[in-house]
C-alpha cells in the first residue's frame, strides 16, 4: 500500500504540473479490499479511508470498474493536509448473478487546482454468498504439539503476550505508538523557516509517510480491540 520513494513537498508539486512523465506519489487507503456478504445486510455498506500525509490539499476521485452495482457519497472531494477523509460504499445489486465477480475501486489524486493525476491505488471488492464463504479458501491449520519448554522460555512467552490475564482493550504500547505518529506528523518539515522549534526535530517528508503508515496500522489494531 505504501511506497519507499521519498520526494519533497516542492517535488510532489512539481509532479502535480508535470502531467504523466511526473514522478508518482503513494496514495494511502484503508482498507485495501472490501468484501460483501449476500446474507449479511450490514455489510452491503462499506467505508474507505483516504489519508493525506502531505502539506498541501488533495482531490480525489473515485472510478471503479462496475459502476452500475455500486453508490459512492462524494465520489469526488478534496482531503485537507495530514487529514483523512471517508467514503461510504454502498452495493445496490446484491443477487447471486453478481457472487464471487471481482471488481475494482480505483482512488486516484491530484493537487487542488491541477488536472494531473499525481498517484492512484485500487481496492478491491467482492460480493460473497456468506461470512463463513470467506474462509472457504483458507489453508487448513492444525495446532502443533506442546514441547517442554523452560522457565526462560515461558517467561518470554509472558513477555510476548503481555495481554495474558488482562482485560481486553488496547495496550499501551499500541496507544503511544498512535500519539508519537500524530505527534511526528505535526511536526515542521525540514526546511521551514517559519517554525520557531529547533531544527533537529524538523522531519522529512519520507518520515511523516512512515509515520502515517504506522498509524494506518495502529488505527486498524484499536478498531479491532
Amino acid at each position: 500500500m505504501y511506497s519507499g520513494h521519498s520526494t519533497s513537498v516542492g517535488g510532489l508539486r512539481d509532479a502535480a504540473a508535470g502531467g504523466s512523465t511526473g514522478n508518482k506519489v503513494p496514495v494511502f487507503v484503508f482498507p485495501s479490499s472490501v468484501t460483501f456478504y449476500t446474507d449479511d445486510q450490514s455489510s452491503y455498506k462499506q467505508v474507505l479511508t483516504v489519508y493525506n500525509p502531505y502539506d498541501f490539499v488533495l482531490k480525489f476521485k473515485v472510478l471503479s470498474t462496475s459502476p452500475k452495482k455500486y453508490l459512492v457519497t462524494d465520489s469526488e472531494g478534496v482531503v485537507k493536509p495530514r487529514c483523512c477523509v471517508d467514503i461510504v460504499i454502498r452495493h445496490t445489486d446484491v443477487c447471486s448473478k453478481n457472487e464471487g465477480i471481482r471488481d475494482k475501486f480505483r482512488i486516484q489524486i491530484s493537487e487542488r487546482g491541477q488536472k494531473s493525476v499525481i498517484g492512484k491505488k485500487d481496492v478491491i471488492s467482492i460480493l460473497l454468498p456468506t461470512i463463513d464463504q470467506s474462509h472457504a479458501g483458507d489453508d487448513k491449520f492444525e495446532q502443533l504439539p506442546r514441547a517442554t519448554t523452560s522457565s526462560a522460555s515461558e517467561s518470554q512467552q509472558r513477555m510476548l503476550n503481555p495481554s495474558q490475564g488482562r482485560s481486553s482493550g488496547p495496550s499501551l504500547f499500541v496507544i503511544f505508538a498512535a500519539i508519537s505518529c500524530i505527534f511526528a506528523l505535526m511536526l515542521p518539515n525540514q526546511g521551514d523557516r517559519e517554525s520557531r522549534l529547533p531544527t533537529y526535530i524538523h522531519l522529512s517528508q519520507n518520515q511523516k509517510l512512515i509515520a502515517a503508515y504506522v498509524l494506518g496500522l495502529v488505527t486498524m489494531v484499536l478498531l479491532r480491540t
